[in-house]
């Protein structure tokens, strides 16, 4: 019988724009050069499919959390390195997550990703700053809606200041320590 190799989440939360999706892609991109099950679980196609129609209050974050954190302790318990690119703004949606990861025995790693709000405007990948900033958008988060950062993350990476491929190295460093990579 075949072993199955131990899978495990690792959330990445931040800003919007923070780099938390092109984090994990180049993350993804080597675990499997090096031969890993891995999948990226983004925010904004997990909104579109598995969570379409939610909103943005308290409640619809912290079922569209739980709802994301379920299936990827599902892949993760079956071997699948899961990469989880979402903001997920409040620590006790995360906390949940990471419960219901070690009451099932999966490894989950919570990584922020620290990029300083001025500079997540400057980036603006969806132009939701510039939205916000013209009244058209209410409720972004770390603006006008809270983002509580993680105090005691498993990584912090200070995105602004590394680049993509360092950062990249710093969480696959940190899953070879904790022997999941």
């Amino acid at each position: 019988m075949a072993t199955v190799e131990r899978g495990a989440t690792v959330w990445l939360t931040g800003l919007p724009s923070a780099g938390k999706t092109t984090i994990a892609e180049a993350l993804a991109a080597r675990l499997a050069d090096e031969g890993h099950r891995v999948e990226v679980l983004d925010g904004d196609e997990i909104r579109t499919f598995l969570s379409a129609g939610l909103g943005f209050s308290r409640e619809d974050r912290h079922t569209n959390v739980r709802r994301i954190g379920f299936v990827a302790e599902l892949l993760a318990s079956h071997g699948v390195k899961v990469l989880v690119p979402v903001i997920a703004p409040y620590a006790d949606s995360r906390e949940a997550v990471r419960k219901h990861h070690q009451a099932a025995g999966t490894g989950y790693l919570e990584v922020h990703v620290a990029t300083p709000v001025e500079v997540c405007s400057e980036r603006d990948v969806k132009g939701l700053y510039a939205r916000q900033a013209s009244g058209e958008l209410t409720g972004l988060t770390g603006v006008d809606d809270p983002y509580e950062a993680p105090a005691d993350p498993d990584l912090r990476i200070a995105a602004h200041e590394q680049t993509v491929a360092e950062s990249a190295r710093a969480l696959h460093a940190l899953l070879t320590d904790r022997g999941l990579a």
